[in-house]
């Protein structure tokens, strides 16, 4: 059974929300506080954290961006602003997708599925795939996920790994942006496809000389 961390200081909407992941069939455990979370987060027995940005004290970008010192699980931020710059900086800090409130409940648990789902096919892909790929001068070890670019190891989040990981083992083909979602996110209609675009550009700024030149 899948462990799910809820990270939310509003009873009522953490209450919902694990109301129907329980329903849903996973465990859930919530934190009310950034600090609360972290803590939780940190002790290795979750498999997705939903976090909320809104928080006291220790906002949500803070506790993303915490967690991802020492997590690779899947991250989905909640947030009620609209702005695309909060969802940028979200990503930007390690976030794997995010989902605006208000929100169907039912699209939630559809959400947190096909995270889960997919980072565990990716998980079973790279442990059956090459113990290294490389293309120019990049080269990525799947057995241990780390990546160099001329020979210099380049630090990536979760989803950019995955991405690169995705588009280096299939160099010769030309993917949407839609295909790309669908392929590393697991859904296509449920998502934003600007999340592609964000983890791109974080990709490329980490890999490039220079990333604003259009290949």
């Amino acid at each position: 059974m899948k462990r799910i961390l809820i990270i939310e200081d509003d009873e009522s909407i953490a209450a919902i929300e694990r109301d129907y992941l329980a329903l849903a069939g996973f465990e859930v455990d919530v934190a009310e506080t950034g600090n609360d979370g972290i803590a939780l987060g940190r002790s290795g027995k979750y498999d997705l954290i939903l976090l909320d940005l809104m928080l006291p004290g220790i906002d949500g970008f803070a506790v993303c961006r915490k967690l991802r010192e020492t997590l690779d699980i899947p991250i989905l931020m909640v947030t009620a602003r609209q702005e695309d710059i909060d969802k940028i900086r979200g990503l930007g800090m390690g976030a794997d997708d995010y989902i605006t409130k208000p929100f169907s409940p039912n699209v939630l648990v559809a959400r947190i599925k096909a995270n889960l789902a997919q980072y565990d096919r990716l998980k079973n892909s790279d442990a059956r795939a090459l113990a290294q790929i490389s293309l120019g001068n990049i080269t990525l070890h799947t057995d241990t996920r780390r990546v160099f670019v001329s020979g210099e190891e380049v630090e990536l989040k979760n989803k950019e790994y995955e991405l690169l990981c995705f588009l280096m083992s299939n160099a010769d083909i030309v993917f949407s942006r839609e295909t790309l979602y669908e392929r590393i996110w697991g859904y296509d209609a449920l998502g934003d496809n600007a999340t592609v675009a964000v983890h791109i550009n974080r990709l490329r700024e980490k890999i490039e000389k220079d990333p604003s030149k259009l290949n």
